[in-house]
């Protein structure tokens, strides 16, 4: 389904998007249209940076430690959203796929802010970490289990983009040195930024 910034009406990507591979996902996801819902108007986000996170034996993964209340989300239905809590301090904003009872993910690292409701922000400006992504878009943990295919709060959309395999490049993830050999695994999945990364202001916290 396609859409543009100005359309009254959110056309999100299906769960049939999400319910495959999560490495093909992963990469499918650079160029795709992240947005958030709020008083102040939509904010609409393009997804330029992913880290992948494949079943339970992914030692990098949450899931490796087994079904917790925690994770229980990453065993359920693809197309729902994933936030947690690091540090104390910084949410980080997944998305589920792949088949019921197999855990998997994919972190949304990077976004380019296209259209931000009425913020005086100016398009595109670039928001490197997951930290960082989830304190513009104003994400917490009471949006973990929100189904991204319903249009509502949070949801992603494609606008037509084809990013071609030139323009992604294969990283290793970042912070799961524990992870062992599963931390050189290469799927963190991110496009080139066009000019030096910069980090938004700080939103202020939308009312609830």
């Amino acid at each position: 389904m396609l859409s543009s910034p100005n359309s009254c009406q959110p056309t999100p990507l299906p769960r049939d998007f999400f319910d495959r591979h999560t490495l093909k996902v992963a990469k499918d996801l650079l160029g795709k249209y992240l947005l958030r819902e709020t008083q102040a108007g939509v904010i609409h986000t393009r997804i330029v940076d992913v880290e992948a996170y494949v079943g339970p034996d992914d030692r990098a993964s949450h899931a490796s430690r087994g079904r917790t209340k925690r994770t229980d989300i990453m065993f359920g239905p693809s197309g729902f959203i994933y936030v947690y809590l690091i540090y104390g301090m910084y949410h980080c904003l997944n998305l589920v796929t792949e088949q019921i009872d197999y855990p998997a993910a994919i972190l949304i690292r990077g976004i380019e802010v296209v259209e931000n409701g009425n913020g005086p922000w100016k398009a595109p400006t670039r928001i490197d970490g997951p930290g960082r992504v989830c304190r513009f878009l104003d994400i917490d943990r009471n949006l973990n289990g929100v189904d991204a295919t319903q249009g509502k709060l949070v949801w992603l959309e494609d606008r037509g983009e084809n990013i071609s395999p030139k323009q992604i490049q294969k990283l290793t993830r970042i912070g799961v040195a524990y992870a062992g050999d599963w931390a050189k695994k290469p799927w963190r999945y991110s496009l080139l930024a066009a000019k030096k990364s910069s980090e938004a202001p700080r939103r202020r916290p939308v009312k609830k």
